[in-house]
This record gives structure tokens, C-alpha cells and sequence, in this order.
């Protein structure tokens, strides 16, 4: 261990998605964590200052490596150098997971809806390689929103959950700058006011019924949550369950 008792792990391997889409695959002791957690990773810099940030756990509980999707952004103090990591060198995580954004803190319901943006879909690639969803919910619906095709990423593990459980899952990419065979045109908040999620679903969003997860950007985030109160759903609170949990990657 280093020091803050930080866990040293290894990189297993690196993925270029898209332009500035990685995954990570980092082998290291990592104590037991629920889906949607996240983690803290680190990385020294060259004042000997464990430079940190959290991202989303993508692998599912009980998995190794550990997984992590990410974009790299020019101006990142950390990312740029998670993205020319190589096999075998080193990567810290701090030694306890963290976070709130797991089926614990969801309300029973028909259908689970997990919308995402971006690398927002990170944590329900955690959730829905597990069991707890499929022995909870009826239907699972995935959305997936980018600006560009080429953002669509993790296919064969979609794909994957479709052929586990046949009827009962379906995805819905959503590509908003340009025109894309398969997936809805536009914003997700767009596609609930005009019935479009609802259609290519085949569920309904209405609260006797609905649970949603949403992970992505803030905008996303508050449009939506304006979209499904429209239709009467309310976030969901330890004290007051509702319908709308919320994670923030911003």
C-alpha cells in the first residue's frame, strides 16, 4: 500500500473506443463493492503528489480486472494520463469503493429504466451484469445518448444481456449530430415528451409502474428530471421513495 493506505494495482489493458473513449482494466486486492459504486484512482505526478479522481466501476461485482470508462479531455489534470498507460504499470485506488447509485436506493417496480449519457452508462453495465435487476424488474430499458455513432460503445456486452435474457431487455441508443441507422434521433428529455422512448421501449413511464436511474451530464440530468415529473414521477429520497434516482458525471 501507499500512502493514505491507497492500493496499488496494475494496468491489465488500455482500449481506444473512439476519439477520446478509453477503457482501463487494472488489476489490484479491491475489497467487495455493489453495483453503480465507483472508485478513486490516482496517479503520481512529478512532485510526488497523488493526483485523484472517481470514476465508475464498469466491471460487476466479484469480476476482476476492474474496469473503468473514461474520456480523456485535453485539459484533464488525470485522464490524459490514464490514456497512455500501458500493461503492467501502476495505477492507485483508494481502498474503500464509494457512492450511492445502486439498486439499494431504487423503489420496487415493473420496468427499470437506465438512462445514460456518455460514459454515464459505466455503472449500469455494472448493474446489469448482475442478478438483482432481473429478479426485480419485469423489464430492464437501456438508453444510451451520444452526440456521435461512433460513441456507441460496448456492443457485445449489450448484445450479451439481450441473449441472458431474451423479452425482457431492450436498448435504445440515441445519436444527437448526426443521422444514425438503429438509433433514435435528438436528446433524451425530447424523446420522453414526445412519446418516442416510450414507443421503441414498449413500457410506459408512468409511476405505478417505472423505476428510473439516470447518469450523465448535468443537463441531461435536470432536463429529464423535468420530462418525468411532467408525467408525474418525483425523485426518489431516503425519506420520501419516488421514481427518479439521479448520479451526476460532471
Amino acid at each position: 500500500m501507499t500512502e493514505k493506505n491507497w492500493i496499488a494495482g496494475e494496468v491489465v489493458a488500455l482500449k481506444r473506443w473512439a476519439e477520446r473513449l478509453y477503457s482501463i482494466d487494472i488489476g489490484a486486492d479491491y475489497p467487495p463493492f455493489q453495483a453503480g459504486q465507483f472508485a478513486r484512482l490516482g496517479l503520481y505526478d512529478a512532485a510526488g503528489e497523488l493526483v485523484e479522481r472517481p470514476y465508475s466501476l464498469v466491471n460487476s461485482p466479484g469480476t476482476q480486472p476492474l474496469e473503468f470508462y473514461f474520456i480523456a479531455l485535453p485539459q484533464g489534470v488525470l485522464t490524459p494520463r490514464l490514456a497512455q498507460l500501458r500493461p503492467g504499470e501502476a495505477v492507485y485506488l483508494a481502498p474503500r469503493p464509494s457512492g450511492l447509485f445502486t439498486l439499494a436506493a431504487v423503489p420496487a417496480g415493473e420496468s427499470l429504466w437506465c438512462l445514460a449519457t456518455g460514459t454515464g452508462i459505466g455503472p449500469f453495465l455494472s448493474i446489469l451484469g448482475t442478478e438483482e435487476p432481473w429478479a426485480r424488474f419485469a423489464k430492464v430499458v437501456l438508453v444510451h445518448a451520444v452526440r456521435e455513432a461512433t460513441e456507441l460503445t460496448y456492443g457485445e456486452r449489450i448484445a450479451g444481456f439481450s441473449r441472458v435474457h431474451p423479452g425482457r431487455f431492450v436498448y435504445l441508443p440515441m445519436v444527437s449530430r448526426e443521422r444514425s441507422p438503429g438509433a433514435l434521433a435528438g436528446r433524451i428529455p425530447q424523446a420522453i415528451d414526445d412519446g418516442r422512448l416510450e414507443q421503441g421501449a414498449g413500457a410506459t413511464l408512468v409511476p405505478a409502474q417505472a423505476q428510473v436511474m439516470l447518469c450523465g451530464n448535468p443537463e441531461m440530468l435536470r432536463d429529464t428530471t423535468l420530462a418525468l415529473e411532467g408525467r408525474g414521477l418525483k425523485r426518489n429520497r431516503k425519506k420520501a421513495p419516488g421514481q427518479i434516482t439521479v448520479e451526476s458525471y460532471w
